[in-house]
Parts: C-alpha cells; sequence; structure tokens
C-alpha cells in the first residue's frame, strides 16, 4: 500500500488585473505553483500565507484582504511521496509589482488561453486551473 506524507501550506490566487495568474518556481525545481508556504508550527494559515508573500515576493498584504477559498489536496511537485494540503486565499487587489525574493527563481503570469505550458505543479493544474478558469479545460 502506498503512504504519504502531508505537507501543509497556505497559498493564494493573485491576479494582475489583466486574467493572469501569478505563479512562482522555485530554485533548484521545474514545476510552477501558486505563491505560499509551509505553515511554521504555531501559526495560522492566513499568517504564514502573508509571511510567505512578504519574504518571497515583497508583496505586502493584510488579513482582511484575503479571503479564504478552502482546502486542497493534490500529490506534492517537489517532495515525492508526499501530498500537499493547502489553504488557498485570494485576494481583490490586482498585484502588479512583484519581485523574486527568497527561494523563488522565477514568476510566470499565465494567461487561460497558453495551453502550451506544461510545468505547472499537480495541485495548480488540477484542482486550481480548473477552479479559477472552468472553460480553459
Amino acid at each position: 500500500m502506498f503512504e504519504s506524507k502531508t505537507i501543509y501550506i497556505a497559498a493564494a490566487i493573485l491576479t494582475d488585473g489583466k486574467g493572469h495568474l501569478l505563479l512562482v518556481r522555485k530554485r533548484g525545481t521545474a514545476y510552477f505553483m501558486q505563491p505560499g508556504g509551509k505553515i511554521e508550527p504555531g501559526e495560522d494559515a492566513q499568517s504564514a500565507l502573508i509571511r510567505e508573500l512578504r519574504e518571497e515576493l515583497n508583496i505586502e498584504v493584510s488579513p482582511e484582504e484575503l479571503k479564504p477559498l478552502g482546502e486542497f489536496t493534490d500529490i506534492a511537485a517537489n517532495e515525492p511521496g508526499h501530498l500537499i494540503h493547502a489553504s488557498m486565499f485570494s485576494t481583490e487587489r490586482c498585484i502588479q509589482e512583484v519581485r523574486p525574493a527568497a527561494e523563488i527563481e522565477e514568476i510566470l503570469w499565465l494567461s487561460p488561453s497558453d495551453n502550451s505550458f506544461k510545468q505547472l505543479a499537480p495541485l495548480t493544474a488540477n484542482k486550481i486551473i480548473p477552479r479559477i478558469w472552468p472553460s480553459s479545460l
């Protein structure tokens, strides 16, 4: 029987006002995914996301801006034998100024019509894209 460990993260669906979705790729990995990261012991998901957005992308968001979207689970992109369980949030604010920092090597603004891009994390490809762009499937 396959047994996996679960990694708990907080992540965000962020857009630029033109319908593009912000995705990030961490240094030394191949997959693009929602910005966010692991929830530290004693930290709630919302606080973890605020911290991760500040550390990794120099984005400042307030707790009042974050709208909870639910919990999503899929295969972890960069950690074999693990599942990723994400507390997902969004904000109505359009994000435009993004500067990769910490372990973020590359950012990508994905559009709903971009069918050629193949290196999406399973959670992004299987759960998030169908939710935000159901007609692009």
